[in-house]
């Protein structure tokens, strides 16, 4: 199962996501669920990733192929440029791009797959901006259509959502700081970890700030980082703090002060 957070707000975009793959109690691995690309000064796009492995690896590699070569000069059979992440001419069509390409992964091995008894679905979170554009956020589905977030829905979430989406949907707004909506994403994370083992440690974290064009932060977060820890730590006492606050509950249903 796989765990990832994309925040749209004014300030720009926060993405996070865990590592942890499993097939099988007895056979958990690490990978990573973000890829990030940037030209500087121009554009900054970052993908995150949840479902089947091979489908979104296979949809990343393709992505970079085609962007090694463009670098190269090589160009489509009839002569066109080969159109990239990084030559695209809006954030749109970025996500039209990723849609595509997700639509022919999927087209070329989803019956076997399934033959296999294998699920084939994969989910993708494209993040971004290029200069002249807004910073925008989309959800990919597995067919390759795809939904974009809002002033309404300022957030989306792959994967095993119904843990950390609690604490998103009191906090996160579109005017929501990025240091607020920080603590918002690690408590979200914390709150599925502890919930689901399937989701695990390290994270992924990026924070791609308007206007800037650029990654502004990618960090690994370990078990010990002690930004996590002590968030963790923090809220599970102040959930503790705030249960042991509540009035008492007699068993006709009214209640003690």
């Amino acid at each position: 199962m796989t765990y990832c957070i994309g925040l749209k707000l004014e300030e720009g975009l926060v993405l996070m996501s865990d590592t942890r793959t499993n097939a099988g109690l007895d056979n958990v691995s690490r990978f990573t669920k973000m890829s990030t690309w940037e030209v500087g000064g121009e554009r900054a796009v970052a993908l995150l990733t949840a479902g089947n492995l091979s489908i979104t690896q296979g949809v990343i590699t393709r992505l970079k192929h085609a962007i090694t070569d463009a670098e190269e000069g090589r160009t489509n059979d009839d002569g066109s440029e080969i159109e990239t992440l990084l030559n695209a001419p809006s954030m749109f069509r970025v996500a039209q791009i990723v849609g595509e390409t997700m639509r022919d992964v999927q087209e070329r091995h989803r019956k076997t797959l399934e033959e296999q008894g294998a699920a084939a679905d994969a989910t993708v979170l494209v993040a971004g901006q290029r200069n002249g554009g807004q910073h925008r956020l989309f959800l990919i589905y597995s067919a390759g259509n795809f939904i974009e977030a809002s002033y309404d829905t300022p957030f989306f979430q792959l994967g095993e959502h119904k843990y950390g989406k609690p604490i998103l949907d009191r906090i996160i707004t579109p005017e929501t700081p990025i240091s607020v909506a920080l603590k918002a994403a690690f408590v979200s994370m914390d709150s599925t970890i502890r919930s689901n083992l399937t989701v695990g440690l390290p994270l992924d974290l990026a924070i791609i700030r308007t206007g800037q064009f650029k990654i502004d932060l990618k960090r690994r977060i370990e078990q010990e980082d002690p930004d996590f820890q002590r968030i963790s730590n923090e809220w599970s006492d102040a959930l503790r703090n705030a249960f042991e606050s509540l009035p008492e509950v007699t068993t006709d249903g009214a209640s003690r002060g």
